[in-house]
Protein backbone atom coordinates (compact mmCIF):
# COMPACT_ATOMS: atom_id res chain seq x y z
CA UNK A 1 0.00 0.00 0.00
CA UNK A 2 1.33 3.47 -0.86
CA UNK A 3 2.76 5.45 2.05
CA UNK A 4 0.25 8.27 1.37
CA UNK A 5 -2.67 5.84 1.74
CA UNK A 6 -1.29 4.46 4.99
CA UNK A 7 -0.91 8.01 6.32
CA UNK A 8 -4.50 8.92 5.39
CA UNK A 9 -5.86 5.76 7.02
CA UNK A 10 -3.88 6.53 10.17
CA UNK A 11 -5.27 10.09 10.29
CA UNK A 12 -8.83 8.89 9.76
CA UNK A 13 -8.45 6.23 12.44
CA UNK A 14 -7.07 8.74 14.92
CA UNK A 15 -9.86 11.20 14.13
CA UNK A 16 -12.46 8.49 14.57
CA UNK A 17 -11.02 7.44 17.90
CA UNK A 18 -11.13 11.04 19.11
CA UNK A 19 -14.74 11.48 18.00
CA UNK A 20 -15.84 8.29 19.80
CA UNK A 21 -14.31 9.40 23.12
CA UNK A 22 -16.04 12.62 24.13
CA UNK A 23 -14.56 14.28 27.20
CA UNK A 24 -16.39 14.63 30.48
CA UNK A 25 -17.43 18.22 29.82
CA UNK A 26 -19.26 17.04 26.70
CA UNK A 27 -20.79 14.18 28.69
CA UNK A 28 -22.14 16.56 31.34
CA UNK A 29 -23.70 18.84 28.74
CA UNK A 30 -25.19 15.87 26.87
CA UNK A 31 -26.63 14.36 30.05
CA UNK A 32 -28.23 17.65 31.08
CA UNK A 33 -26.97 17.19 34.63
CA UNK A 34 -23.99 18.31 36.75
CA UNK A 35 -23.43 16.05 39.76
CA UNK A 36 -21.62 17.85 42.58
CA UNK A 37 -20.22 16.05 45.61
CA UNK A 38 -20.82 18.36 48.58
CA UNK A 39 -20.39 17.98 52.34
CA UNK A 40 -23.83 18.74 53.77
CA UNK A 41 -22.63 18.53 57.38
CA UNK A 42 -20.36 21.58 57.29
CA UNK A 43 -22.39 24.79 57.52
CA UNK A 44 -22.34 27.36 56.09
CA UNK A 45 -20.57 25.67 53.15
CA UNK A 46 -23.06 22.82 52.98
CA UNK A 47 -26.08 21.99 55.11
CA UNK A 48 -29.80 21.22 54.94
CA UNK A 49 -32.66 23.59 55.67
CA UNK A 50 -35.77 22.72 57.69
CA UNK A 51 -37.28 21.15 54.59
CA UNK A 52 -34.17 18.93 54.20
CA UNK A 53 -33.10 20.83 51.08
CA UNK A 54 -29.36 21.31 50.45
CA UNK A 55 -28.18 24.86 51.13
CA UNK A 56 -24.87 26.67 51.54
CA UNK A 57 -22.02 28.35 49.73
CA UNK A 58 -20.92 25.16 47.96
CA UNK A 59 -24.50 24.36 46.95
CA UNK A 60 -24.87 27.82 45.40
CA UNK A 61 -21.59 27.36 43.52
CA UNK A 62 -22.79 24.05 42.10
CA UNK A 63 -26.08 25.63 41.06
CA UNK A 64 -24.24 28.57 39.45
CA UNK A 65 -21.98 26.28 37.44
CA UNK A 66 -24.89 24.12 36.32
CA UNK A 67 -26.73 27.24 35.17
CA UNK A 68 -23.66 28.40 33.21
CA UNK A 69 -23.49 24.99 31.54
CA UNK A 70 -27.20 25.01 30.78
CA UNK A 71 -27.87 21.86 32.80
CA UNK A 72 -29.54 20.87 36.07
CA UNK A 73 -27.57 20.57 39.30
CA UNK A 74 -27.62 17.35 41.30
CA UNK A 75 -26.25 17.53 44.85
CA UNK A 76 -24.50 14.35 45.98
CA UNK A 77 -24.29 14.31 49.78
CA UNK A 78 -20.68 13.30 50.42
CA UNK A 79 -18.91 12.90 53.78
CA UNK A 80 -15.38 14.22 54.12
CA UNK A 81 -13.48 10.92 53.58
CA UNK A 82 -15.45 10.21 50.39
CA UNK A 83 -14.77 13.46 48.53
CA UNK A 84 -11.93 12.17 46.35
CA UNK A 85 -13.42 8.66 45.86
CA UNK A 86 -16.75 10.17 44.75
CA UNK A 87 -15.02 11.89 41.84
CA UNK A 88 -12.66 9.04 40.95
CA UNK A 89 -15.48 6.47 40.95
CA UNK A 90 -17.75 8.62 38.78
CA UNK A 91 -20.41 8.97 41.46
CA UNK A 92 -20.01 12.72 41.04
CA UNK A 93 -18.65 14.81 38.18
CA UNK A 94 -16.93 17.31 40.47
CA UNK A 95 -16.52 17.89 44.19
CA UNK A 96 -17.31 21.33 45.57
CA UNK A 97 -16.41 20.24 49.06
CA UNK A 98 -13.88 22.55 50.75
CA UNK A 99 -10.94 20.30 49.88
CA UNK A 100 -7.48 21.64 50.70
CA UNK A 101 -5.25 21.57 47.63
CA UNK A 102 -2.53 19.30 48.93
CA UNK A 103 0.26 17.82 46.82
CA UNK A 104 -0.51 14.37 48.20
CA UNK A 105 -4.13 14.48 46.97
CA UNK A 106 -2.98 15.88 43.62
CA UNK A 107 -1.27 12.55 42.92
CA UNK A 108 -4.69 11.01 42.34
CA UNK A 109 -7.18 13.77 41.59
CA UNK A 110 -7.21 17.07 39.71
CA UNK A 111 -7.48 20.44 41.46
CA UNK A 112 -8.92 23.69 40.16
CA UNK A 113 -7.59 27.09 41.11
CA UNK A 114 -8.75 28.06 44.63
CA UNK A 115 -12.46 28.81 44.98
CA UNK A 116 -12.44 29.42 48.74
CA UNK A 117 -9.87 30.18 51.38
CA UNK A 118 -10.35 29.57 55.06
CA UNK A 119 -9.03 32.12 57.49
CA UNK A 120 -8.28 30.65 60.91
CA UNK A 121 -9.38 32.75 63.86
CA UNK A 122 -9.44 32.52 67.63
CA UNK A 123 -12.92 31.86 69.03
CA UNK A 124 -13.07 32.52 72.76
CA UNK A 125 -15.49 32.85 75.61
CA UNK A 126 -16.40 36.48 76.37
CA UNK A 127 -15.77 35.85 80.08
CA UNK A 128 -12.29 34.38 79.51
CA UNK A 129 -10.40 37.66 79.46
CA UNK A 130 -8.94 36.74 76.07
CA UNK A 131 -8.98 39.83 73.87
CA UNK A 132 -6.46 38.94 71.18
CA UNK A 133 -4.72 35.88 69.78
CA UNK A 134 -1.68 36.02 72.07
CA UNK A 135 -3.90 36.17 75.15
CA UNK A 136 -4.61 32.43 75.02
CA UNK A 137 -1.33 31.93 76.89
CA UNK A 138 -2.13 30.77 80.41
CA UNK A 139 -5.59 29.46 79.45
CA UNK A 140 -7.09 26.06 78.66
CA UNK A 141 -7.71 25.68 74.94
CA UNK A 142 -8.73 22.81 72.70
CA UNK A 143 -9.61 21.49 69.28
CA UNK A 144 -10.70 18.46 67.25
CA UNK A 145 -8.08 15.71 66.98
CA UNK A 146 -6.10 15.82 63.74
CA UNK A 147 -7.74 18.97 62.41
CA UNK A 148 -5.80 21.58 60.45
CA UNK A 149 -6.57 24.28 63.03
CA UNK A 150 -5.92 21.97 65.98
CA UNK A 151 -2.45 21.03 64.75
CA UNK A 152 -1.68 24.75 64.48
CA UNK A 153 -3.07 25.39 67.97
CA UNK A 154 -0.95 22.58 69.42
CA UNK A 155 2.12 24.15 67.83
CA UNK A 156 1.22 27.52 69.35
CA UNK A 157 0.77 26.01 72.81
CA UNK A 158 4.07 24.15 72.52
CA UNK A 159 5.84 27.36 71.50
CA UNK A 160 4.53 29.13 74.62
CA UNK A 161 6.35 26.54 76.78
CA UNK A 162 4.07 27.58 79.61
CA UNK A 163 2.76 25.03 82.17
CA UNK A 164 -0.37 27.12 82.73
CA UNK A 165 -1.43 26.82 79.08
CA UNK A 166 -3.32 23.55 78.73
CA UNK A 167 -4.36 21.84 75.48
CA UNK A 168 -7.31 19.45 75.27
CA UNK A 169 -8.37 17.48 72.19
CA UNK A 170 -11.83 16.25 71.23
CA UNK A 171 -13.28 13.79 68.74
CA UNK A 172 -14.94 16.37 66.50
CA UNK A 173 -15.52 20.03 65.79
CA UNK A 174 -18.98 19.70 67.38
CA UNK A 175 -17.46 18.29 70.58
CA UNK A 176 -14.95 21.15 70.67
CA UNK A 177 -17.67 23.77 70.38
CA UNK A 178 -19.72 22.02 73.06
CA UNK A 179 -16.68 22.06 75.37
CA UNK A 180 -16.25 25.77 74.68
CA UNK A 181 -19.92 26.41 75.43
CA UNK A 182 -19.72 24.38 78.65
CA UNK A 183 -16.53 26.17 79.81
CA UNK A 184 -14.30 23.08 79.63
CA UNK A 185 -12.01 25.20 77.46
CA UNK A 186 -11.76 28.95 77.04
CA UNK A 187 -10.73 29.24 73.39
CA UNK A 188 -10.14 27.33 70.18
CA UNK A 189 -8.77 27.87 66.71
CA UNK A 190 -11.40 27.45 64.01
CA UNK A 191 -12.36 28.91 60.66
CA UNK A 192 -14.07 32.27 60.33
CA UNK A 193 -16.95 30.54 58.57
CA UNK A 194 -17.64 28.13 61.43
CA UNK A 195 -17.20 30.83 64.06
CA UNK A 196 -19.61 33.28 62.45
CA UNK A 197 -22.16 30.52 61.87
CA UNK A 198 -21.98 29.46 65.53
CA UNK A 199 -22.28 33.03 66.79
CA UNK A 200 -25.24 33.78 64.51
CA UNK A 201 -27.00 30.55 65.47
CA UNK A 202 -27.00 31.41 69.17
CA UNK A 203 -26.41 27.76 70.06
CA UNK A 204 -23.56 28.70 72.38
CA UNK A 205 -24.08 32.20 73.82
CA UNK A 206 -21.13 34.21 75.10
CA UNK A 207 -18.62 33.41 72.36
CA UNK A 208 -16.69 35.94 70.29
CA UNK A 209 -14.00 36.16 67.63
CA UNK A 210 -10.96 37.84 69.19
CA UNK A 211 -8.64 37.95 66.20
CA UNK A 212 -6.79 36.02 63.52
CA UNK A 213 -4.80 32.97 64.54
CA UNK A 214 -1.13 32.76 63.44
CA UNK A 215 -1.97 30.12 60.84
CA UNK A 216 -1.38 30.03 57.08
CA UNK A 217 -4.45 30.42 54.88
CA UNK A 218 -6.10 27.13 53.88
CA UNK A 219 -6.80 27.26 50.13
CA UNK A 220 -9.54 24.94 48.86
CA UNK A 221 -10.20 23.83 45.29
CA UNK A 222 -12.82 22.02 43.23
CA UNK A 223 -11.98 18.40 42.41
CA UNK A 224 -12.22 16.81 38.96
CA UNK A 225 -10.70 13.68 37.47
CA UNK A 226 -7.03 14.33 36.88
CA UNK A 227 -7.15 13.47 33.17
CA UNK A 228 -10.20 15.63 32.34
CA UNK A 229 -8.35 18.74 31.19
CA UNK A 230 -11.33 20.11 29.26
CA UNK A 231 -13.54 20.05 32.34
CA UNK A 232 -10.76 21.47 34.49
CA UNK A 233 -10.28 24.36 32.07
CA UNK A 234 -14.01 25.11 32.21
CA UNK A 235 -14.09 24.98 36.01
CA UNK A 236 -11.11 27.34 36.26
CA UNK A 237 -12.72 29.87 33.94
CA UNK A 238 -16.00 29.59 35.85
CA UNK A 239 -14.21 30.35 39.13
CA UNK A 240 -12.41 33.27 37.54
CA UNK A 241 -15.72 34.72 36.39
CA UNK A 242 -17.36 34.19 39.79
CA UNK A 243 -14.78 36.58 41.23
CA UNK A 244 -14.84 39.05 38.33
CA UNK A 245 -18.64 39.28 38.39
CA UNK A 246 -18.79 39.88 42.15
CA UNK A 247 -20.71 36.66 42.73
CA UNK A 248 -17.96 35.21 44.96
CA UNK A 249 -18.10 38.25 47.24
CA UNK A 250 -21.91 38.20 47.19
CA UNK A 251 -22.12 34.56 48.28
CA UNK A 252 -19.37 34.99 50.87
CA UNK A 253 -21.38 37.79 52.47
CA UNK A 254 -24.59 35.74 52.22
CA UNK A 255 -23.23 32.62 53.92
CA UNK A 256 -20.35 33.79 56.08
CA UNK A 257 -21.75 37.19 57.00
CA UNK A 258 -20.22 40.57 57.63
CA UNK A 259 -18.84 39.29 60.94
CA UNK A 260 -16.27 37.32 58.97
CA UNK A 261 -15.06 40.45 57.18
CA UNK A 262 -14.80 40.92 53.41
CA UNK A 263 -14.34 37.93 51.11
CA UNK A 264 -10.68 36.85 51.33
CA UNK A 265 -8.40 37.27 48.34
CA UNK A 266 -8.03 33.97 46.50
CA UNK A 267 -4.64 34.82 45.01
CA UNK A 268 -1.23 33.92 46.38
CA UNK A 269 1.30 36.73 46.52
CA UNK A 270 4.25 36.09 44.24
CA UNK A 271 2.63 33.06 42.60
CA UNK A 272 -0.43 34.08 40.57
CA UNK A 273 -3.01 36.80 40.55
Amino acid sequence: MPIRSIFLISVLFASGATAVHADQLDDIISSGKLRCAIMLDYPPMGARDKGNNPIGFDVDYCNDMAKALGVEAEIVDTPSPDRVPAVLSGRADIAVAITSDTLERAKTVGFSIPYFVFKTIVLAREDSGIKKSADIKGHTVGGATGGYATIALQATVKAFNDPNTKMLTFQSQADTLLALGQKQIEATYTTATIATDIIKSGRYPGLKIVGDAPVDADYCAILVKREEQGLLNYVNLFLNRQVRSGRYAELYKKWVGEEGGPAPDLTVAGVYR
